[in-house]
């Protein structure tokens, strides 16, 4: 099904509304596996993402057809585009980006400059010795 040009501009424009209204933001599905990937990296990082879980959202066709065509999916007929990464309001990419930041080293510096991060050491402060038995 193609979606008018203005419906199109208007869901574009929510999922970008979505997108900002946060420093990190995952766009799936409750029960994707790969969804579920991106979310325990990112808070294994320390990033409380807001997760957008598009099988209870009443936009759910509209924005996974934007989304499709922000990943490159072509068809809504392809792979489902999801999780989708926004940092800072961009949009990063799926999985495959996400890991790859990760593993390239440029994933922590992309969510501090977003203000996803908080890390004392980079504000002057030195982290109190633990003095567990």
């Amino acid at each position: 099904m193609v979606m008018e040009r203005k419906k199109m501009e208007e869901t574009y424009e929510e999922l970008r509304r979505l997108a900002s209204r946060s420093a990190v933001v995952v766009f799936g599905i409750s029960d994707c596996c790969m969804c579920h990937v991106a979310k325990q990296l990112l808070i294994g990082l320390g990033v409380a993402p807001t997760i957008i879980d598009l099988d209870r959202n009443a936009s759910a066709l509209d924005i996974q057809a934007v989304l499709h065509h922000l990943s490159g999916c072509g068809s809504s007929h392809q792979l489902q585009p999801f999780p989708a990464v926004f940092i800072g309001g961009k949009f990063l990419g799926g999985i495959e980006s996400l890991m790859a930041c990760h593993i390239n080293g440029s994933l922590v510096p992309l969510l501090k400059d977003a203000g996803a991060l908080w890390l004392p050491k980079f504000l002057g402060f030195k982290a109190a010795a633990c003095k567990c038995n």
